[in-house]
C-alpha cells in the first residue's frame, strides 16, 4: 500500500508539473487527485491490454507507439474527469511525454516502481575471470 501511494504521489507531481508547463492541460486540485487516481488505474489495467493489442505497431515503431498510447490515456482521462481538462491531442502527447520522463526520474531517485538507473565502469557484475589465468591468447 505504501508503494502504491508513493507511485501515486509521484504521478500526481508529474501531472501537476506537466499541467504547469504544457499549454492546454488545466486542472483544479480535486480534479488532479481524481485524474491521477484514474490514470493509475488505467495504466495498471487498460494499458497492458492496449499494448498487447497494438504489439505489431509497437514493434514496427521501435516502441515509439507507446507515446501515442500514453497520450490517448491522458486525453481520455481529460474527457472523463471534471476538473481536469486536456484540450488537444498535441497537449496530451507533450504532457504524457513530460509525465513519463518526470515519473522515470522520480521513481529511480526514490527507488519505487520498476525503474532503475545504474551506471558502472569496469567488468559487468558477475563476470568471472577466465580459467586459463586471463593472459593474452594468440591462435595460430
Amino acid at each position: 500500500m505504501i508503494s502504491f501511494l508513493k507511485r501515486w504521489l509521484i504521478l500526481a507531481m508529474a501531472v501537476a508539473l506537466a499541467a504547469s508547463i504544457v499549454p492546454g492541460i488545466e486542472y483544479h486540485p480535486m480534479g488532479l487527485i481524481a485524474a491521477t487516481l484514474l490514470l493509475s488505474i488505467l495504466n495498471a489495467v487498460v494499458r497492458p491490454v492496449i499494448i498487447l493489442l497494438s504489439l505489431p505497431l509497437v514493434v514496427v515503431t521501435l516502441g515509439l507507439f507507446m507515446l501515442i498510447i500514453n497520450a490517448l490515456l491522458l486525453w481520455g482521462v481529460g474527457h472523463i474527469i471534471t476538473g481536469f481538462h486536456v484540450r488537444t491531442f498535441g497537449a496530451a502527447f507533450w504532457g504524457s511525454l513530460l509525465i513519463s520522463i518526470v515519473s522515470l526520474i522520480l521513481n529511480s531517485l526514490t527507488k519505487s516502481g520498476n525503474s532503475r538507473v545504474h551506471v558502472s565502469r569496469g567488468k559487468p557484475p558477475g563476470a568471472r575471470p577466465p580459467a586459463d589465468g586471463g593472459g593474452p591468447v594468440i591462435d595460430v
